[in-house]
């Protein structure tokens, strides 16, 4: 746990301190859900969803999947690996729940909060799953959803630098025994990109893209929840 303790130190460092100012901003969004967080203090949570807009319009589309398995929506649009490993206690481990289903890694690839090497967006997944297993929280790490570009950083060609991270994230669940959901392969089309039946932007899915999502997580879920 030095390691964690050592990145989560760096980060948190690099976020208060630039040429030796406090920066006044929350740059991990930790007010996003900090009342909501107090609602559920003595509630019963079953799975926490951390992510970035994938999770947090996710609930628009689809709040029953939430509401009737009691899981807990904690995505925020825009966010990368670095700022949810931050919150990582505030949103995840401070609510008790059986387990968390983590997705990032697309917003890092774009860049949305500086230069990110696939190593790093590792490096932060590695550290929310120990950090959950240290707290006896079951872990479900998901692929990233294909996309062949981006239309904020049109410039950028993400498709394979998703796929390396995906068969590293294949690949580290695999050997943790960790929950593993692959949204990738049902989701992608034949250039590398999010199929258009289940996205309007390429990026983020609409109803049917969440349906598809949702049948494909429920019995990772559901084998982890009844996992001793």
């Amino acid at each position: 746990m030095d390691k964690i303790k050592i990145r989560l130190t760096a980060l948190l460092l690099f976020v208060l301190t630039v040429n030796g100012n406090l920066r006044a901003q929350d740059w991990p969004i930790f007010g996003r859900y900090m009342e909501p967080n107090q609602n559920l203090k003595d509630s019963t949570v079953n799975v926490i969803n951390l992510r970035d807009s994938i999770t947090d319009f996710w609930i628009e589309k689809s709040s029953e999947f939430f509401h009737q398995n009691h899981y807990v929506d904690r995505g925020i649009s825009g966010q990368t690996s670095p700022q949810m490993l931050l919150r990582f206690r505030q949103d995840v481990i401070s609510l008790k729940p059986k387990a968390v289903v983590i997705l990032c890694g697309t917003n890092d690839i774009a860049g949305n909060t500086g230069p990110s090497t696939l190593e790093m967006i590792e490096d932060n997944i590695q550290s929310m799953s120990q950090l959950a297993k240290a707290n006896n929280i079951k872990v479900i790490l998901c692929s990233v959803l294909p996309a062949n570009r981006f239309s904020w950083r049109p410039e950028l060609q993400p498709a394979d630098s998703i796929i390396g991270l995906n068969t590293w994230i294949r690949d580290y669940a695999k050997t943790n025994n960790y929950g593993y959901v692959d949204y990738y392969k049902d989701m992608v089309d034949d250039k590398k990109g999010l199929k258009a039946e289940y996205s309007p932007d390429g990026v983020h899915p609409n109803k049917e893209g969440y349906q598809v999502m949702e049948r494909l997580v429920q019995p990772v879920i559901e084998q982890a929840l009844n996992t001793k």
